[in-house]
Parts: C-alpha cells; sequence; structure tokens
C-alpha cells in the first residue's frame, strides 16, 4: 500500500474482543469500523470473505489514522475460521430468525464480555454485511446474540455505527470518568471560607445601600441570598469577579454623595 503515514500509535489494551465483519462490501466501511473500534480501544479486526478481497486502499483513507488496525487485520474464508481460536462469541443481529439463543443489549453484551476477557478467555463480536446482516449460518457460530435497544419504527444502522455502539459500550464499561464534572480551565472551585468572605462582603453592602433596611425580614433575606450562592459550585476566578462588581457598586455610591441608605419614596 502507498500513501500512508502510520496514523496514531495505537495498540492492543489488555485483552479486548476480537471485531469480525462478515463478507464486508466495501472497503469505505471497513476503514470507517477501524476508526470507531480505535476510538472505543479495541484493536483486533478480522475479515471473513471480503466482497473485493483485501487489502483496498481506500479502508485506509477512511480509517482517519487507525491504520495499525488494518495493518494488522486478518482474512479468513468463513467464520468458522475466523473465530476457531475463540472462547466465547457473540453475533450482532437485528432480526434473529427462529433462533434460540440468549439475546443481550450492547450493554449488557459489554459487561459480559468484560467478565468473559478478564478471565484471560478470547472472545469476539460478528458483524454481518452491510445489506443483509447476519444469516443463519453465520449465527450458528455464536453463542449469543446482541441486539440494540432503538427506535422499533427505526432501528437501521451502517456498518461502521453498530461497530461504534459496541466499542461504546465495551470501553465504558469499566471507564471511571465522572459522569458530570464543572470544567474550571485555570481557575478552580472556591472553598467555604472564600465563599463566605464574599458573602460578608455582599451584605455589608446590600446593608450600606439599604437593600436590607427592612429589618424584620433582613435574616430572610440574607438565608435566600446565601442559598443562591451556595447552590452550585462557584469558582475562585468568579468571586474574585463578583468582589469586583460589589466594590465598584460601593464606589459608584461614593462618587455620587449616596453613602447612606435611601429613603423609600
Amino acid at each position: 500500500m502507498t500513501g500512508r503515514d502510520g496514523g496514531a500509535d495505537l495498540a492492543p489494551i489488555g485483552n479486548s474482543p476480537v471485531v469480525v465483519l462478515v463478507r464486508p462490501q466495501l472497503a469505505d466501511n471497513i476503514g470507517a469500523v477501524a476508526r470507531a473500534m480505535a476510538n472505543g480501544g479495541l484493536f483486533h479486526l478480522r475479515l471473513v470473505a471480503p466482497r473485493d478481497g483485501w487489502p483496498q486502499e481506500h479502508a485506509w483513507r477512511t480509517a482517519s489514522g487507525a491504520d495499525r488496525i488494518l495493518d494488522s487485520c486478518t482474512v479468513h474464508e468463513t467464520v468458522a475460521d475466523a473465530v476457531a481460536d475463540m472462547h466465547h462469541v457473540y453475533a450482532t443481529c437485528p432480526r434473529p430468525r427462529h433462533i434460540v439463543k440468549p439475546v443481550l443489549t450492547a450493554r449488557g453484551a459489554a459487561a459480559e464480555l468484560r467478565q468473559v476477557t478478564a478471565r484471560d478467555l478470547r472472545c469476539a463480536i460478528l458483524f454481518g454485511p452491510e445489506r443483509a446482516g447476519l444469516d443463519n449460518d453465520d449465527m450458528a457460530c455464536a453463542d449469543a446474540l446482541v441486539r440494540f435497544p432503538l427506535n422499533p419504527a427505526f432501528n437501521s444502522l451502517n456498518l461502521a455505527q453498530a461497530v461504534i455502539v459496541m466499542a461504546y459500550e465495551w470501553w465504558t464499561a469499566q471507564d471511571q470518568t465522572i459522569p458530570r464534572t464543572l470544567m474550571t480551565n485555570e481557575t478552580r472551585i472556591a472553598n467555604k471560607g472564600e465563599l463566605e468572605n464574599f458573602l460578608r462582603h455582599l451584605v455589608d453592602q446590600l446593608d450600606a445601600c439599604g437593600f436590607l433596611k427592612n429589618l424584620p425580614k433582613r435574616p430572610g433575606m440574607t438565608r435566600n441570598i446565601r442559598h443562591f450562592f451556595q447552590r452550585g459550585e462557584v469558582t475562585e476566578q468568579e468571586l474574585r469577579t463578583l468582589h469586583g462588581i460589589v466594590t465598584e457598586l460601593a464606589l459608584g455610591r461614593r462618587l455620587r454623595g449616596r453613602l447612606e441608605p435611601i429613603e423609600p419614596a
């Protein structure tokens, strides 16, 4: 092959499942599958009887740098040959045809794959041809089927989309990323002492300008102000900005000779 730069520095990550494309039809789709695999930390790719032979230059063009997955890809004549060294085989199948096998969601399959591979056993996931999917003989090589719980009125996926769903579930099955965080860039979350310092500053100026002049309501009003700022994670930079705002508002009152609370009209 020509015109390749080696792509990303990809390598197998632990004992990851093998992706088996059964009778894939388009080189572009094979390359897109490699890209999807790389996103989910999958590396091992096998092709069963690709329609246009292998290798095919177009695959590297659509792999977006996942060249090493394609470089390491192997070709097999039959599904049985492609999975001969596997211990467990899962087959993606949107429409099982009178087959009695366990059926898992992509998430359920990923959880099982993690458990099985943790025992140092090898697993494969079969994906069928773009036009018709796996046939009964293909699925006879599988231990279980995988179906994606999508809109029943329209659950059509192309080959790379099907692979990215499984790759995503495989990756996230053990991912420790916190579901929600706050992007603070070059600042940090303010601690309670810093927040209390700002609240004192704010309340002092609210007293000075007369906003809290209704003494019976003052405790409730100050509590509400505190609740407002305690609801979320305020950053240190935001507090500095708010300090500046309050200071400038106070300075504006002084410049205009309005140092005392304003009497109601």
